[in-house]
């Protein structure tokens, strides 16, 4: 498992940010009796912002009080997340947890690299645990690359020339620690910028009209590599993700059956993901794909449950198998009394509804035994691992495996 290893305390770089002499001095004081060395301090957000903004100074973890005259904490994150501030930051309040919540729901949504939340007063038990979840920025990737610009002839030429493939990352079943199912990512594996990620190439493929290409590569890739799986003994289904674009095809399920036929693949062992905003979909021809797939034995998943507006009715037009809860509602959930009852709200839902649930975003033990705790069916993120390589898979498995 890839319970990757904290950093040594005495080597970060702290910034408290707390508009309250007192309790900013109490918290560094604390910060220094659990061995850290290095420790700024900051009255308000403006200050903090000019000590972040500073290129001379390294600060690892920034304790951030909501609470403070002038530039507050909620004014701070927005600009952090403007700089894209690559460090880690720890929300404090005393104006209660339902407010703590709604700023971690709007840091997040920013792309902060949130570490963890509490309401005052600190204890020297609270910031170890915080501390405790902080990775460097390059062991939990929050560094980021820049995208390479690419045209749409320069996609469209790497679609023919057959650079684009899927990595495929395993689903876990939570109460045996099975590998029963992996999830299809595209890449494109481009001869000059290497390994590109979706984010470069999927927004102009479906402004362009074209995402049906790239999707008719993955699903044939997938249950090719499906079906080499299978003949090796490993009997794992595949997840592959659906776009609204590709859904409005007319001849899209033939299409399916024809390359399963081809294969040898049951349509058990493959499952389309649609995400919640694509479910609530009124048009006639994506829900006849829909309910044509699930007809033909083929899995459907609602992904990225949590993140629209959608009521149960609307989710009950579709016969999905699987609720994938969005990430949102896992991270942090072990720690927030607010995000645990969102999640345990959902997977409840799950459960009334006899679907199967699916955690993802899934990235430390507390993640992996609170939703085994709470019954969620499977999991699924870099905890248990990264997307891979389908030659790759194989091995993982049976290394997997030596733990259950």
């Amino acid at each position: 498992m890839n319970d990757r290893a904290p950093a040594n305390i005495a080597d970060l770089h702290f910034l408290v940010v707390e508009d309250d002499e007192f309790q900013r001095r109490w918290l560094t004081v604390m910060l220094a009796g659990l061995g850290a060395q290095h420790i700024a301090e900051a009255e308000n957000g403006q200050v903090a912002l000019g000590i972040l903004q500073d290129r001379t100074r390294q600060i690892d973890i920034s304790f951030v009080d909501l609470n403070m005259p002038g530039m507050d904490g909620i004014e701070l994150m927005r600009h952090l997340a403007n700089a894209e501030h690559q460090g880690a930051v720890v929300l404090v309040s005393a104006l209660g947890s339902a407010l703590l919540f709604s700023v971690e729901t709007m840091s997040k949504a920013y792309g902060i690299n949130l570490l963890g939340a509490f309401e005052k007063p600190a204890t020297p038990e609270i910031l170890q645990d915080v501390i405790r979840r902080y990775r460097p920025p390059h062991a939990h990737g929050t560094i980021k690359k820049a995208l390479p610009v690419l045209r749409l002839e320069d996609i469209l030429h790497g679609l023919q020339e057959q650079q684009f493939e899927p990595l495929f990352q395993p689903k876990v079943e939570l109460a045996t620690g099975k590998v029963r199912a992996v999830e299809a990512f595209a890449r494109w594996r481009h001869p000059q910028y290497g390994l590109v990620p979706p984010a470069a190439f999927i927004p102009t493929l479906e402004a362009c009209g074209h995402m049906d290409q790239l999707t008719s590569v993955v699903v044939e890739q997938s249950i090719a590599a499906c079906r080499a799986w299978q003949d090796l003994g490993l009997m794992l289904s595949v997840s592959i993700n659906l776009s609204a674009s590709s859904l409005a095809e007319a001849g899209l399920v033939d299409k399916i059956v024809g390359l399963t036929t081809q294969y040898g693949i049951a349509p058990q062992d493959v499952t389309f993901e649609i995400t919640e905003l694509i479910a609530m979909t009124d048009v006639p021809v994506c829900l006849e794909n829909l309910a044509r797939l699930r007809m033909r034995g083929f899995g459907l998943s609602i992904d990225d449950f949590g993140t629209a507006h959608s009521n149960l009715q609307q989710l009950l037009r579709i016969p999905f198998l699987d609720l994938k809860i969005d990430r949102s509602f896992v991270a942090g959930a072990a720690h927030n009394t607010q995000m645990h009852l969102a999640l345990s709200s959902c997977l409840e839902l799950a459960r009334k509804m006899r679907r199967n649930s699916v955690a993802v975003g899934v990235e430390t033990r507390e993640d992996w035994d609170l939703l085994r705790g709470l019954g969620c069916t499977y999991a699924q993120g870099y905890y248990i691992a990264r997307p891979m390589e389908r030659d790759a898979v194989p091995a993982w498995v049976e290394e997997w495996s030596q733990f259950f």
